[in-house]
């Protein structure tokens, strides 16, 4: 049994004083197994944000069924999904906004502890020293306030917090994005080794693919709404089969003198979350666009043991070699707008 179990998510957002509905999540299905690490990877709006939320039940979802360790999270009464709140945690995008400006550093820290309530005083300020230097902070910043750290500071701060309770899960919500790329690599580095050292899966939400290279095991790609494809990281980044995918990746300059860049580009404007197109959500934007794509939504289908994608033409692209063998093969069936 997966440790987490996503099946069906749909969440719509109301806007107000209107009968329109923002699909922010659409049918969106993924596991986790215990100590692996999955990143939810695509372009900002593409609703993977909202995912890690619901998962969090921060907001409640329209339709589908998420399960954590077995339970139905959406099912459980407070009492019990308080329980399952210590092994589900969550590290925000913006950690200064995360942290209680009024409160020491040890006390933010120690707050998950209160409510696992199986600790006394003198065992939760103990455990607090511990994990402050797990994720490598001095004693000293016990006392200390959240304006008194720097941003990588305050982030490990986060970190320290979400850890505390020895979760299963944690779900991190652009956990470096708000960072200079110096604190980003050190941050992505304590994310690695906090793994390996304590087992716990993670759920990586992120636009940025170096980190994702680096700390997922497996990548699923998002675009509004919808996992367009998945697959493990490694023939992820080796091969894309979904022309978001490979315009996605494309559109990255990765530190690695070997990478061509890619002269795929979509065409067009991201189309309307309120307004969704029918058929596949990429169909006006794609240059392998054929008539049924204006139709037929696609199913993510697998394609092997490690990857599945949600493209009516994957036959074609992986008997070409790729998106851009493919495309100059046939030729762009979409184009820009003069």
């Amino acid at each position: 049994m997966p440790l987490l179990s996503v099946r069906g998510l749909v969440k719509y957002f109301p806007i107000a004083h209107t009968t329109k509905l923002v699909h922010a999540v659409n049918d969106v299905s993924f596991e986790i197994e215990d100590g692996e690490s999955l990143a939810l990877v695509g372009e900002s709006g593409s609703g993977k944000t909202t995912v890690g939320r619901c998962i969090l039940r921060l907001v409640d979802v329209t339709s589908g069924r998420i399960e954590f360790m077995g339970q139905d999270i959406a099912a459980v009464g407070p009492a019990e999904f308080r329980r399952l709140r210590r092994q589900l945690q969550f590290v925000f995008q913006e950690p200064y906004e995360a942290l209680n400006p009024r409160w020491p550093v040890g006390e933010s820290i120690m707050e998950p502890l209160r409510y696992a309530g199986h600790l006394d005083d003198r065992a939760r300020r103990r455990r607090v020293l511990e994990l402050l230097e797990l994720v490598h902070l001095s004693p000293d910043d016990y006392r200390r306030f959240p304006h008194q750290l720097s941003g990588g500071q305050q982030q490990r701060v986060g970190i320290a917090r979400a850890i505390a309770t020895e979760p299963r899960l944690v779900v991190l919500d652009e956990p470096t994005s708000a960072l200079d790329i110096s604190v980003r690599a050190e941050i992505i580095d304590l994310l690695i080794r906090l793994q390996r050292e304590i087992k716990v899966a993670y759920l990586f939400i992120s636009h940025d693919l170096t980190a994702v290279k680096k700390v997922s095991r497996r990548v699923a790609v998002m675009y509004l709404g919808r996992i367009v494809e998945t697959a493990s990281t490694e023939a992820m980044f080796a091969r894309q089969l979904h022309p978001y995918t490979k315009a996605l990746l494309s559109s990255v300059l990765l530190p690695d003198p070997n990478q061509k860049r890619s002269a795929l580009r979509l065409s067009g404007e991201i189309p309307s979350p309120i307004e969704l197109p029918s058929g596949c959500h990429l169909a006006p934007r794609c240059p392998l666009r054929v008539d049924e794509c204006t139709v037929i939504p696609p199913i993510l289908e697998p394609v092997d043991s490690e990857r599945a994608v949600a493209c009516s033409r994957w036959r074609d692209v992986l008997a070409a070699g790729g998106v851009e063998e493919l495309v100059r093969l046939v030729g762009p069936t979409c184009h820009p707008p003069s």
